[in-house]
């Protein structure tokens, strides 16, 4: 870990960065109307969340490693008193990468996260470390989990929980996730949605066949949302704080009793049959049998074969995204950044 810290500066906290490098740039931009999340932009948001994070009392910081250095160009030119590093594994340039360093994270002591990416990059982090403290901000293409929140202060928020001075149960609850078993394989998880896809191969992993779609399991349900939680929410909106989840049982249009137009991606309708929908306790389970493809938070993961059983639910039981608005008021409240409080200076460049 390089970097040093000033004489006489309190004891500080530990946040971790993980910015995906290839999030906002799947299929989606060819296929739809999506966005692309350059790395200059990137590189400016790591900026900002370091220096918002400084501010408010973190002193260490650890980064995903991946071929871009984009943590290490984007504070290379920061005057911080502070120590940094990236943490040590062998890539793979999948998103293992992701999950091992989020338990590597966990490992070293990070007292909070800051990820950029989509709900994909944040379900990564969430096989690594099943319950961190995560600031998300989106970058991705499918962006229900993470949120549009400045840098600057998602960082602050990230510095106050990783030191001390507010509490992360004031600020944060678990998130609920589908929890999903398959017969005879390892446990998987989505975030946001879990979808049963009527085909054999994964192939592209973006999901563009609506026809193909059968059967959605739904932790939230946004209205507002793009993807497969907007059908469920255009159908019975399902919130993050409401302790229930979502089953929408679906059929190619033609041979459906109802059907919906829902944006899939951003910029990009289509039309899908609905079968039947209803809301889910915490903990019911939804059983499913192959063949097809699972796929988690917008993208194909896992196949079925003939007969295999995955069985789903939705538990309270995922990481714990920090309320940043909340954050900053309690610690407005409690006096966290007056200068008697806090490290004396701003934040400057070399």
């Amino acid at each position: 870990m390089s970097g040093h810290r000033a004489a006489g500066s309190p004891a500080g906290g530990t946040v971790g960065i993980i910015a995906n490098p290839v999030s906002g740039k799947d299929i989606r931009r060819l296929v739809a109307n999506a966005p692309t999340s350059t790395l200059q932009e990137k590189y400016t948001i790591v900026r900002r969340a370091v220096i918002g994070a400084v501010e408010a009392g973190a002193d260490r910081f650890w980064f995903l490693s991946e071929p871009h250095g984009l943590c290490a160009r984007a504070t290379e030119t920061l005057a911080l008193d502070v120590r940094y590093g990236h943490v040590d594994i062998a890539l793979r340039f999948d998103e293992s990468d992701t999950v091992r360093t989020a338990a590597a994270m966990r490992d070293l002591g990070c007292g909070a996260l800051v990820v950029l990416g989509g709900d994909g990059t944040n379900r990564a982090v969430a096989l690594g470390w099943r319950d961190a403290p995560v600031v998300p901000i989106s970058t991705g293409t499918n962006n229900v989990f993470p949120v549009h929140v400045e840098a600057t202060l998602a960082g602050a928020a990230a510095g106050l929980v990783a030191s001390g001075r507010i509490a992360l149960e004031a600020v944060s609850r678990p998130a609920k996730v589908v929890e999903v078993e398959v017969d005879d394989e390892a446990g998987d998880l989505a975030l946001v949605d879990a979808v049963l896809v009527d085909e054999r191969f994964v192939g592209s992993r973006a999901l563009f066949d609506p026809p193909a779609l059968r059967l959605a399991v739904l932790t939230r349900a946004e209205p507002a949302a793009v993807g497969v939680s907007s059908i469920g929410g255009l159908l019975s909106p399902c919130g993050a704080e409401e302790d229930a989840g979502l089953l929408v049982r679906l059929a190619p249009a033609g041979a459906a009793p109802r059907r919906l137009r829902a944006p899939l991606a951003p910029g990009w309708y289509a039309e899908v049959g609905i079968a039947g929908c209803q809301a889910l306790e915490l903990g019911e389970p939804v059983e499913w049998r192959g063949p097809g493809i699972l796929a988690f938070d917008g993208e194909r993961q896992r196949a079925l074969a003939p007969g295999q059983r995955a069985r789903l639910r939705v538990e309270r039981r995922g990481p714990r995204a920090l309320d940043v608005a909340a954050a900053l008021r309690l610690a407005a409240l409690e006096g966290a950044f007056l200068a008697d409080a806090a490290r004396d200076g701003g934040v400057g460049l070399r």
